[in-house]
């Protein structure tokens, strides 16, 4: 191995975390107390804080972060630090209105009263079911009511008589005619002491048997005693009206003091306005309406033998539904703002609903005693906590929500999108004061922030949480101390110091920094859990590092089955990849391949072949249209990087062709541009690339070579690969120096690495690069401008320098001779 390559090559150590030398626990984590500290979020938690305290309206918060970081679990232990006091909201009831049923109305009371006021409604009207009936049946009543009756009657009894006697005495008798199904009153004269009608005296006429003259007169008292017989019936209608109406007028002197009476402890007991004006109605109701009360006369059940009387029944208890009060919201056992957790925002879950009922002949109905309150509600005065994706996902949840907390109340209508049943009701709006946290990721969080401009109004709060923080001894601490209320809250078996290492090595692994630790704390709970039962099937007693290792290989091996596909292909020579030797333009670049589950790293060929030309650097995955535009930046760059260093005295006049050989699908990111500048100047040099050597790391027009992705993956992707292949010592990665710090490397090639099987070397330039993969210098120039004889660059010099010089003597070769001048023809003469 040359100096520079020893110079450049990374030591075990770089490779990955080190834990410090008296390491991180001592013992096991069952002697670690459990943590209840919020890990790595302080940005996110002062955000919250600041969010909980502001009082003005608008201050709701958005909590922004990815899944596993304990968005929904700090939210949780902040509320319950922060919601230690307050006033608990109020009940809220709705009750029917009397005057105009379609718009219930909404009752508040002071916490827990609305209970009390429900059950002393429906006590009251119990007893009024009991006290009614019981003065309708009274001796002292029925007195009055006979008097008004006796008295009202005996005037009717006798306009009857009166008119009756005047009847007789000119010769008529009142009888009952048939018409139709129904009798009504008639008159007919009497003749020989037998009554007869008109239409047979006129018979009588026609056959000479009775008079004219009678008959004339007959029918002139017949007129005048029908029409007196008229007023007479409308004076008995008008004394029946009358005895109704003074029997009504009777009732309610009777009732009301009963009323007064009954309503006076519940009118003292809820003396707001509201209650108030329901009492006032519901009184007058009673009063207009006593026959409620009264026994009702049911027929006999149909099908027994022999029909008897009717019987005398108690009031129908349907009668008295709409007394009933519909308690909405009781929050009698809560003693602090409520807290609402809506898992399932749908619309009914969230604002509540109008519920149908069908009723005995099958017809869709509803009232006031079907409304039901929603999480909105529930957590009125308090908080409400939703997730964002599910909330903007259902229909009209997202709508409706913003229009409450934009408007400060909210009204329960029955499901808007519910297509068989559309109710009338309008209940009376409820004022809302309440604090809304949703909780989401930055992709909802961007989308309704630019294109909904009321969300911005009401949600002025961001808390973002990050997925990683800084590899200090306290997060690292917390970390441990999570891993301890894991073990004890799940019962698991405790880690030794080795898995505790294990464990962070992998944290700081995902975090994608040596200086970082993730925050998905989900992720590190997940692999304990498996490390637990990986141990237990081993037979000990406690977690190890070699237990962590074999359940996060497991995780791992459960959805990497493309990426073991790609590698059989890449053993049986169908992508093919060579490790050992060395070519001109040929390079192994490196890729990550990107899963929901799982990134990994796999070597790609690429090739580059140089001509003479003017086409300049053509990409064949941006011709083919299957580049991005991060990769199509990158090829620019390298290109600047070439005009810079070689075209200054002469043009850059080359064709080259540059591509991924075997790849098939889209390309894009600049990582690949310092490789296939290496390849480029290797085509051009005519210099061997050492096929055992796979480069990363994008390069800027300076030439310097800059951090990329994805290292740790890629690295081992291509020692996948060597291994498979056959490792031969002089195999590795050669990475930019600034992707050092992200080096997290599994246990198997740090330990090729210490065994000299394989090599990681770090460069800044690639000047360093080219010289690592050919073994020659790249060379820089001297006072007069070149470069030294045999180093890359002159190499490179030279080669572009043929190349122009080519094309030049190439296009002189191809120009025209100048044709000779020929002298004009002279017309002045006219051939004869």
């Amino acid at each position: 191995m040359s100096d520079l390559k020893e110079k450049l090559r990374l030591s075990p150590q770089d490779l990955t975390w080190i834990a410090p030398p008296e390491g991180l626990i001592s013992g096991t984590t069952a002697s670690i107390e459990a943590a209840e500290d919020i890990v790595g979020q302080d940005r996110a938690v002062k955000a919250i804080k600041r969010g909980l305290a502001m009082k003005s309206h608008g201050y709701n918060i958005f909590v922004s972060g990815t899944n596993g970081t304990g968005r929904t679990a700090t939210v949780k232990k902040l509320l319950e630090e922060f919601n230690v006091g307050g006033s608990v909201p109020d009940d809220l009831c709705y009750v029917n209105n009397f005057k105009d049923p379609d718009q219930p109305r909404l009752i508040a009371l002071p916490a827990g009263q609305g209970s009390v006021f429900r059950d002393q409604v429906n006590d009251l009207i119990n007893s009024l079911k009991k006290k009614i009936p019981a003065i309708f049946e009274s001796e002292e009543f029925q007195t009055a009511r006979n008097e008004i009756v006796n008295r009202h009657m005996g005037a009717q009894k006798a306009l009857f008589k009166n008119f009756e006697n005047k009847v007789t005495s000119q010769n008529f008798m009142m009888v009952q005619v048939q018409v139709g199904p129904f009798t009504r009153p008639d008159l007919a004269p009497v003749i020989v002491g037998n009554p007869m009608k008109i239409e047979q005296l006129e018979a009588l006429v026609d056959e000479g048997k009775f008079s004219a003259d009678e008959l004339a007169k007959i029918k002139a008292m017949y007129k005048e005693l029908s029409q007196e017989m008229e007023k007479i019936f409308k004076e008995a209608r008008d004394i029946d009206k009358t005895i109704q109406e003074d029997l009504e007028k009777l009732g309610k002197e009777w009732i009301e003091p009963l009323l007064r009476d009954s309503f006076s402890q519940v009118r003292e007991s809820f003396a707001t306005e509201a209650a108030k004006t329901y009492f006032d109605e519901v009184e007058s109701d009673i009063v207009a309406h006593l026959e409620r009360f009264r026994p009702r006369l049911v027929p006999p059940p149909s099908g027994t033998e022999g029909a008897g009387p009717p019987m005398l029944m108690p009031p129908d208890p349907s009668q008295f539904k709409y007394y009933e009060v519909n308690l909405l919201i009781d929050n009698s056992e809560t003693t602090k703002p409520p807290v609402v957790i809506e898992t399932t925002p749908i619309y009914r879950n969230l604002f509540g609903t109008i519920e149908r009922i069908v009723d005995q002949g099958g017809v869709w109905y509803s009232d006031y005693r079907h409304i039901k309150s929603g999480s909105l509600l529930k957590a009125n005065g308090g908080f409400l906590v939703l997730n964002s994706r599910d909330l903007v996902m259902e229909p009209g949840s997202w709508p409706t929500l913003k229009r409450n907390l934009r408007n400060h109340v909210t009204e329960i209508q029955a499901e808007p999108f519910g297509w068989l049943f559309n109710s009338a009701l309008k209940p009376e709006k409820v004022p809302i004061k309440l604090k809304v946290i949703m909780i989401g990721d930055a992709e909802v969080y961007d989308l309704l922030h630019w294109y909904d401009e009321d969300f911005r109004k009401i949600f002025k709060v961001k808390a973002d949480f990050d997925t990683s923080m800084s590899n200090t001894n306290e997060n690292r601490n917390k970390i441990i101390g999570f891993i301890a209320r894991i073990s004890a809250e799940e019962n698991l078996l405790p880690s030794d110091p080795g898995g505790v290492e294990a464990l962070a090595r992998l944290a700081i692994r995902w975090a994608g920094h040596k200086k970082k630790i993730t925050a998905q704390l989900e992720r590190i709970g997940d692999v304990l859990r498996e490390a637990d039962l990986v141990a237990r099937e081993d037979g000990s007693d406690i977690i190890q590092a070699r237990h962590v290792e074999t359940a996060n290989a497991d995780r791992i091996e459960r959805v990497n089955m493309y990426e073991d596909k790609i590698q059989e292909y890449i053993e049986d020579g169908v992508i093919m990849i060579d490790t050992d030797g060395a070519k001109v333009g040929q390079i192994n670049g490196l890729s990550v391949y990107s899963l929901p589950e799982i990134s990994f790293g796999k070597p790609s060929r690429i090739t580059v072949k140089t001509s003479m030309g003017k086409s300049g650097i053509i990409s064949i995955e941006k011709e083919a249209e299957l580049s991005g535009s991060s990769y199509d930046k990158g090829v620019l760059i390298f290109t600047g990087f070439l005009r810079d260093r070689f075209a200054q005295d002469k043009p850059l006049n080359l064709t080259a062709s540059i591509t991924f050989e075997q790849s098939y699908s889209g390309v894009d990111g600049d990582s690949a541009s310092s490789t296939e500048l290496y390849a480029l100047m290797s085509s051009l040099s005519g210099i061997p690339i050492d096929q055992g050597i796979a480069v990363t790391g994008s390069v800027n027009q300076n030439g310097e070579v800059q951090a990329i992705g994805g290292v740790n993956q890629k690295i081992e992707g291509f020692f996948r690969v060597c291994k498979a292949m056959g490792l031969t010592g002089r195999q590795g990665v050669m990475i930019p120096k600034t992707n050092v710090g992200d080096l997290a490397l599994n246990s198997e090639v740090v330990e090729a690495v210490k065994e000299n099987k394989f090599h990681i070397w770090q460069v800044d330039h690639v000047d360093l690069g080219i010289e690592v993969l050919t073994g020659i210098s790249a060379g820089a120039r001297d006072e007069d401008g070149a470069y030294p004889e045999g180093t890359i660059n002159f190499l490179v010099n030279q080669k572009l320098e043929d190349l122009a010089r080519g094309i030049k003597e190439f296009e002189d070769s191809e120009e025209p001779e100048p044709e000779e001048e020929k002298p004009e023809k002279d017309h002045s003469s006219v051939e004869q």
